[in-house]
């Protein structure tokens, strides 16, 4: 079953200018997409992600990572999601075979259907409200699902980058490790495996 790509209607994130201006060139000018790719590989076996698995991508972007999601849960379905719109027509003009739809998981209600994964992946420090983005996604998660938040840096270190591009960004941090328990379990989330270092950000928590 495909969900409907709306248009979310929410006040306008500044955010998702800065997204939409950069979105033709992202792939250029942002992370190596080749690389990505290898590193998800070294990963694999980190996230855990299996065949029949329903996943929700979070902050899909230019869909970068979106074919090898669906590589790895198929015959699950992938729903790759995002706030900017010119981002996400970046990532359908792919042709990767996921729904893509428009949503901005602080505001959006959440969708009827289920998933057994939520995957941000360079997207977490970007959602305005976290508090409410966790409540969104806690309820997007079937009973035995997971919140998996990935990074190739460390939070100290990602949170330095974005102070220096400043602008829309400058303030999108991501929670060092220490205050993830405090974060998740308002939303009915519990925290079951972390990492923070110089290459690698990972949490992984689980719906209770």
């Amino acid at each position: 079953m495909n969900l409907k790509a709306k248009r979310a209607r929410v006040p306008q994130d500044p955010r998702i200018a800065f997204f939409d201006h950069h979105a033709p060139n992202w792939d250029q000018t942002g992370p190596d997409p080749a690389a990505t790719l290898r590193r998800l590989n070294e990963l694999a076996a980190l996230l855990v992600l299996k065949p029949g698995m329903d996943l929700l991508e979070a902050g899909c972007g230019t869909g970068q990572i979106t074919s090898w999601l669906v590589e790895k849960t198929r015959p699950g379905r992938v729903v790759a999601a995002d706030f900017s719109p010119l981002m996400l027509a970046q990532a359908k003009k792919r042709g990767v075979d996921a729904d893509f739809v428009l949503m901005d998981i602080c505001h959006e209600k959440p969708s009827k259907r289920k998933f057994d994964v939520v995957l941000c992946f360079n997207s977490f420090p970007h959602f305005r409200d976290k508090a409410a983005a966790l409540r969104q996604i806690a309820r997007m998660l079937k009973p035995s699902g997971q919140l998996i938040v990935l990074h190739f840096t460390g939070s100290e270190k990602l949170n330095a980058f974005h102070h220096n591009v400043g602008g829309p960004v400058a303030h999108d941090h991501l929670p060092p490790v220490s205050q993830w328990p405090a974060l998740l379990q308002p939303a009915g989330l519990q925290l079951a495996q972390s990492i923070d270092r110089d290459d690698l950000f990972f949490i992984r928590a689980l719906k209770t």
